[in-house]
């Protein structure tokens, strides 16, 4: 007899449209030589664009990999034997800076406040079995990033109610839409415990304005509920508007150590912002004393490798490169994003406006055959198995308006972004010769049609003028 965590394991989410294309790329990868005609991934948010950057630095830095100290001295058994789960206090220190380093050095982050984690995924289910018990409900605007799903639901049994947002104001969070989603938990029996978003937003691209975080603050203070900020993508911010943390919000209403603070926590990660989603660091970071210690308790099922840890600290120290990195990959996913905006533009899809982020949040309403979810199902079927590019539906985020899809950029090279353009080119002007000749066809029809509801007399009439006309 198995548990029913093993029995009921569809709750995991991964029967998602999301997981769903990964699958069948798996089974048909994209590669230049091997497999020019495979699938594209362009479902996966993985910064490659700034990694000859880091091989540089490790290059020039042989010691860092060697571990071994500024003398030169080996730490390697240091590193390798047992090590407290409160994690490297070297590491911890780089870390902090580095966070505050890409936020403008507009708030300075305590070590003391961070726990280390094993990646985001592990920093969001450790923060939420922290602040909610099982039936709680988080608030979380539309569309939203499929894995929460399963990374806040999955293993606590708390319960996601999404703040519906419309593309009728570019998916801004609303005073009325925050409020809707709040009196829907009450309709549901449901306690809500707090909002959750993503700032900058996965699968947005767009960074939280002044005006929406005003109205998440008053909002939370009003309703005395708890606010988790995942910012894992803060430094992908590539153009205006800048990205604001929770945190210089907090500095900036004068609610540092106030009881509103002591509800406000912070998800962060290296995955995104130094492209290492391998080396699995994510990080909670918050004010309330409380949270730290439980989330240092359970971190240690899932804890960073001190070898990792020992690693990283040596980069991030290095004040030089990461001024360096920052820079550069900014200017880097800048330059991506343009041409993956500026291709589809070439064949008459936009995107919504972003200024962050691995992705664009791609509109196809105009190919869907029906305004439905099921034809956004058609059309991403037909992406994925003819076109040959693995996407995201945007029903698989949630989002409340079927035809956008997100679409990432930042995982592959130039050339095959290009190729990829070019398979989407070919497949609009496929789909816009088929409507053509439906349309003639249509007007065929019923055109046969009027012409066989007409009664005699009018042949004969015509018949008739035809005669005179020829006469004349």
């Amino acid at each position: 007899m198995l548990s029913s965590k093993v029995t009921d394991c569809n709750a995991h989410g991964q029967d998602s449209s999301y997981f769903l294309g990964w699958q069948e790329y798996e089974k048909n990868p994209y590669h230049e030589i091997n497999n020019p005609n495979g699938i594209i991934q362009m479902g996966l948010a993985e910064n490659q664009l700034s990694f000859n950057l880091l091989e540089s630095w490790i290059e020039n830095n042989p010691t860092a990999t060697q571990f071994k100290n500024n003398d030169d001295h080996s730490v390697f058994k240091e590193l390798a034997l047992f090590q407290d789960y409160h994690g490297l206090p070297s590491f911890k220190k780089a870390f902090v800076q580095f966070m505050s380093e890409i936020r403008g050095n507009t708030f300075t982050f305590d070590p003391n406040n961070l726990v280390l984690t094993a990646g985001a995924t592990s920093a969001s289910e450790t923060l939420m079995f922290c602040v909610a018990n099982p039936g709680d409900a988080f608030l979380i605007p539309t569309p939203y990033y499929p894995a929460f799903d399963r990374d806040l639901k999955w293993r606590t049994g708390a319960e996601i109610v999404p703040i519906h947002c419309s593309s009728s104001n570019g998916f801004r969070i609303t005073r009325s839409a925050l409020e809707d989603a709040y009196q829907q938990a009450k309709k549901k029996d449901l306690k809500v415990k707090g909002i959750f978003v993503t700032n900058p937003s996965n699968p947005l691209g767009t960074s939280l304005s002044i005006h929406e975080l005003d109205l998440i603050f008053n909002f939370i203070s009003t309703k005395n509920i708890h606010l988790i900020s995942d910012e894992v993508y803060s430094g992908t911010v590539f153009s205006s508007p800048k990205f604001t943390s929770v945190m210089e919000v907090l500095k900036n209403k004068n609610l540092m150590n106030s009881e509103v603070s002591n509800r406000v926590h912070i998800i962060c990660s290296l995955s995104k912002d130094l492209g290492l989603p391998g080396f699995r660091v994510g990080a909670i970071y918050s004010g309330n004393g409380d949270v730290v210690s439980a989330a240092t308790k359970m971190s240690s099922f899932g804890l960073i490798s001190s070898q990792t840890q020992y690693l990283l600290s040596e980069m991030l120290s290095d004040r030089k490169f990461t001024n360096i990195y920052l820079s550069e990959n900014r200017r880097r996913l800048k330059h991506r994003q343009e041409t993956l905006v500026k291709g589809l533009q070439k064949v008459g899809i936009r995107c919504l406006k972003s200024n962050s982020g691995l992705f664009c949040w791609v509109d196809m309403r105009h190919l869907l055959s029906s305004k439905t979810f099921d034809g956004e199902i058609e059309l991403w079927e037909k992406i994925v198995y003819d076109v040959r590019l693995n996407i995201s539906p945007g029903s698989s985020c949630h989002c409340s308006e079927p035809g956008w899809f997100r679409v990432c950029f930042a995982n592959m090279s130039e050339e095959t972004l290009i190729l990829a353009m070019q398979r989407v080119k070919s497949f609009v002007e496929s789909m816009s010769k088929k409507n053509n000749r439906n349309r003639h066809q249509q007007m065929l029809h019923n055109s046969a049609r009027r012409t066989k509801s007409l009664p005699k007399w009018v042949f004969s009439l015509s018949l008739n003028q035809l005669e005179v006309g020829e006469q004349r």
